[in-house]
């Protein structure tokens, strides 16, 4: 496992394990329409031997109207045990630059009873960047039951956001680029405001790795400390759809925080609503 996280594991520790039974290879890669990138077609053209392609967007809720929300038990091990994932097994997530959506399955799977689960540092770039071995053979898959066991007490709603936002007694922590949570820049989603929730933090995601690796401990914790959160508190991790908000969560998880929760809806959900209170401008200090 990495050195400094016990999330994370290290290309070496992979490329030495590849075809063992009980490791399961899982491609979680997902990007914005800003990043011209198509995360299905890479995967068939390139990926880690082993490898299958866990589609972010398919495996959201399909009753709901919200992008990427999570999905329901069932619905969750119906589609991970039909690609042959167990939950007794390994399982190592990578997304391609490495900490964009990769943190999003590790929490997922996290949430649903799997403690065996770890991103690969660096992600596919990284491993291609090594020389490693790739391919575009079709992995095989042999389905399995995959038995979950659900926390739902990792998850916040709407309602529990809107009791928190007016109380100010739980941290709410936004991965969000600071543009967008100042609500200078525009958001991606037609009819969601620009903005923040009152009270809340900017800990943007991408200032949590350089070159696809986790920070350090202690560069994390500047970080998040930085940033107003109080690591002694209860924190609800938020972004625009519910996927770099997962990056948040694997930062105060490895700095050992966990009293912490997922607003899943997250800025698609509240910013998209006229009910919702929203600020603008740089955090400030909400109430303690």
């Amino acid at each position: 496992m990495a050195e400094d996280s016990p999330f994370t594991v290290h290309a070496d520790w992979l490329e030495q394990r590849l075809g063992q039974p009980g490791l399961s290879i899982v491609d979680a890669s997902w990007y914005l329409p800003a990043q011209k990138r198509d995360a299905r077609a890479e995967y068939e053209a390139t990926h880690i031997p082993g490898a299958v392609f866990f589609d972010q967007d398919n495996i959201s809720d399909p009753d709901s109207p919200l992008p990427h929300t999570l999905a329901s038990p069932q619905h969750f091990a119906q589609y991970v045990g039909a690609r042959g994932i167990s939950a007794d097994d390994t399982i190592v997530v990578y997304d391609g630059p490495g900490f964009f959506s990769a943190p999003r399955a590790w929490w997922m799977f996290r949430i649903m009873g799997v403690f065996q689960v770890f991103i690969l540092e660096g992600g596919l770039d990284g491993w291609k960047a090594a020389g490693r071995k790739v391919t575009n053979e079709q992995t095989r898959i042999a389905p399995c039951v995959f038995h979950a066991d659900f926390d739902a007490g990792r998850v916040a709603g709407l309602d529990d956001m809107r009791r928190i936002v007016e109380a100010g007694e739980v941290q709410v922590a936004d991965a969000r680029s600071p543009g967008r949570f100042a609500g200078i820049d525009p958001e991606p989603r037609a009819g969601v405001r620009g903005g923040h929730m009152p009270g809340a933090r900017n800990v943007p995601a991408s200032a949590l790795s350089e070159n696809g690796m986790l920070l350090p401990k202690s560069r994390l914790r500047e970080i998040v400390e930085g940033a107003g959160i109080d690591l002694s508190r209860p924190v609800v991790t938020s972004c625009g759809s519910g996927i770099t908000a997962a990056a948040i969560t694997l930062a105060l998880e490895t700095l050992g925080h966990t009293d912490n929760r997922l607003y899943d809806g997250s800025w698609t959900e509240w910013g998209g609503r006229t009910d919702t209170p929203v600020a603008t401008g740089p955090a400030t200090a909400g109430k303690k």
